[in-house]
């Protein structure tokens, strides 16, 4: 992804760069499970369960995948040289129990990245689904609005059936493994960041340069007492010639709640709205089917989730993704002030995460 000579700022180069239409009659992200495949991963789960070996501490080397690791590596590469997407598809998750499942899914995600803490209390994978219970008030994130509401953290919106606004997660690549479908709605919104950069560069270059700018954001629902820890880091920035995009409007509300945190400027707030249009006007949707598995780069790519309907009404389980975050060992390398939320910036460096509690 090379850029190209404008005025001040440059447009984005590379096959990075699409529109949802597009998107759709492109089969390049779209990678099959085969029989072999299938058996392989069988083979390595039943090694594991002969073992006993909790998920939690699988190895790369307990779960060979000599076949499905070619696979893998095509998809590694689309993810950062390519379209920045991928979906592996033919997985028959109605075959395994829960615990197989989860062994099976970080087993997988071993051959492609290091899983990350996703909340600080060790946790390493996620279940994506609608808790239907006060969150916030569970894990104690507490942020009044200036009205004197409580101020709900990403965390809370993410584990309710509620829509998710256009964002990206704290890793270089978060891998979504759909296990059942909501009844109705949940679908996944899929936007280029690097496609959004250059149509607000062409229609509204005065805006750009905010966008390259800090923007405070909390750390909200992240590490622990984070509604009262915040941060400064651009929405763009270019390091080598190669772009990356770290954005969640629900973090950056959340500071403006703070007194410490200076105001932001109308055209802040216009970049950011501006943002989140082209976002919805670039965007193809995907729906998840069960044994789905989902991988995004965030660097280049921002997700979003249409709200969605559970029938629990006879004990029907509800819409369920397992979420791992991956540090990859072919990223980019990152601009230096990335390393207050990224720590290390080098290429191929382990980063990403939540800070664990003391």
């Amino acid at each position: 992804m090379k850029h190209v000579m404008t005025a001040s700022y440059l447009p984005i180069e590379g096959p990075s760069v699409w529109h949802g239409a597009d998107m759709l009659a492109d089969k390049r992200w779209i990678f099959n499970l085969d029989e072999e495949e299938i058996s392989e991963i069988n083979h390595a789960l039943e090694t594991i369960r002969q073992k006993k070996i909790p998920w939690q501490k699988i190895t790369k080397e307990d779960f060979p995948l000599e076949r499905l690791s070619k696979k893998l590596s095509e998809i590694s590469q689309e993810l950062e040289y390519g379209s920045g997407l991928a979906s592996l598809r033919g997985l028959a998750v109605g075959s395994y129990d829960d615990i197989d499942l989860r062994r099976l899914w970080f087993g997988l995600g071993l051959h492609l990245g290091s899983p990350l803490y996703q909340d600080c209390n060790g946790l390493l994978m996620r279940d994506i689904c609608d808790e239907r219970q006060d969150t916030d008030t569970l894990f104690k994130h507490q942020l009044q609005t200036e009205s004197g509401e409580r101020f709900v953290s990403s965390k809370a919106r993410t584990l309710s059936n509620q829509k998710l606004r256009f964002h990206t997660d704290r890793c270089d690549v978060v891998s979504l493994l759909c296990v059942r479908q909501a009844v109705q709605g949940g679908i996944s919104k899929i936007a280029s960041s690097t496609a959004v950069h250059n149509a607000i560069l062409e229609s509204r270059p005065d805006l750009i340069k905010h966008l390259y700018a800090p923007f405070y954001r909390s750390r909200l629902g992240e590490e622990k007492w984070g509604e009262t820890q915040t941060y400064s880091l651009p929405i763009f920035g270019v390091h080598n010639g190669n772009f990356t995009s770290h954005y969640s409007r629900t973090y950056i509300e959340a500071a403006q709640e703070m007194e410490s945190v200076p105001r932001m400027s109308d055209a802040q707030w216009e970049a950011i709205d501006l943002l989140h249009e082209t976002a919805e006007s670039l965007c193809f949707e995907m729906s998840f089917a069960p044994g789905d598995m989902q991988f995004l780069n965030n660097h280049v790519i921002y997700h979003a989730r249409t709200a969605f309907e559970d029938d629990v009404s006879k004990g029907t389980k509800g819409r369920l993704l397992l979420r791992l975050w991956l540090s990859m060992p072919n990223s980019r390398a990152l601009p230096e002030d990335h390393s207050v939320l990224w720590k290390n910036t080098d290429g191929g460096s382990l980063r990403g995460g939540i800070g664990q509690a003391e």
